[in-house]
């Protein structure tokens, strides 16, 4: 995700605009004060998790003063917090910082243990810090009540197994870990079908291929109908445009306003149908 944009000449005139001195700022960040001139010169830049204490003591939102475009990741919230890498080994109480710099860099998930100690000392909910993490590993979620773009290939949905399940996987209000795809799918189809090395395999593509039981558990666990994973275009394109009417639905609703003409209801109908339509299509075999 994009660093905080670090502008040395805005914040030498929002030091001057308060009437502070180059020492103030540098007491208050723990740096020298060649350190500060050095920044406000252009010379060097400031490590991310000193930006925060910047923006405090220039009586500013580090928002206004560092802007960021696009959604925090994982060391976005730590350097917000004010952390550096290193530090987060006194937060999840291991000998080094080794969980945290293994999530940032996308090479392993954080240990659930982790969770609540982390979005506790970033100041997020332990929701807010595992969309970030799934940003740390490439994955664009969104935060609640907003809407993604699919990642349309020519038929308007992702092309592999993976992909879909990834896509999927964003369009949820909430991020959801594959032991947590694996329980919901096998609770809606009361079944053991999905186990969560099952549900990673298939979501990172080590696994390229799926019985239909196993796949219909989890267009159950990710809120969708087995069709998705099809490969009819026709049936992808009805599938696409379906799911972005229904998140523009759900992200009128979720500011206040008025679904005129396109109701929740409606959009399960037309699920419904292409069911149905696929269904008598499969049982009618080719035509004469």
């Amino acid at each position: 995700m994009p660093a905080r944009r670090f502008d040395a000449e805005r914040m030498l005139l929002a030091r001057r605009a308060i009437g502070r001195k180059q020492s103030d700022v540098a007491a208050h960040v723990g740096v020298s004060p060649a350190r500060v001139s050095a920044w406000e010169k252009g010379r060097s830049v400031p490590d991310p998790e000193k930006l925060p204490l910047i923006a405090e003591v220039l009586e500013q939102d580090k928002d206004e003063l560092f802007p960021r475009e696009g959604l925090p990741d994982l060391a976005d919230l730590r350097a917000d917090a004010g952390y550096s890498q290193a530090a987060t080994k006194e937060l999840t109480k291991t000998k080094t910082a080794g969980p945290v710099a293994a999530a940032e860099n996308a090479q392993r998930r954080l240990a659930e243990e982790y969770h609540l100690p982390l979005a506790e000392a970033y100041g997020v909910s332990v929701e807010a810090l595992l969309r970030a993490q799934e940003r740390s590993f490439g994955i664009d979620v969104p935060e609640p009540g907003e809407t993604m773009t699919p990642r349309a290939t020519g038929d308007g949905l992702p092309e592999t197994l993976a992909e879909k399940i990834t896509y999927l996987l964003e369009q949820l209000p909430a991020p959801l870990s594959d032991a947590e795809v694996a329980a919901l799918g096998n609770s809606r189809t009361r079944t053991k079908i999905l186990t969560e090395d099952l549900v990673r395999d298939l979501r990172t593509g080590a696994v390229t291929s799926a019985s239909v039981e196993v796949l219909d558990a989890l267009a159950e666990a990710l809120d969708s109908t087995p069709l998705i994973w099809s490969a009819d275009a026709d049936v992808q394109r009805i599938i696409a445009e379906t799911m972005l009417l229904r998140g523009q639905v759900a992200a009128l609703a979720a500011r206040g306003g008025e679904q005129e003409g396109l109701s929740t209801a409606l959009l399960e109908f037309i699920f419904r149908e292409v069911d149905k339509a696929r269904a008598d299509a499969q049982g009618s075999g080719p035509s004469d």
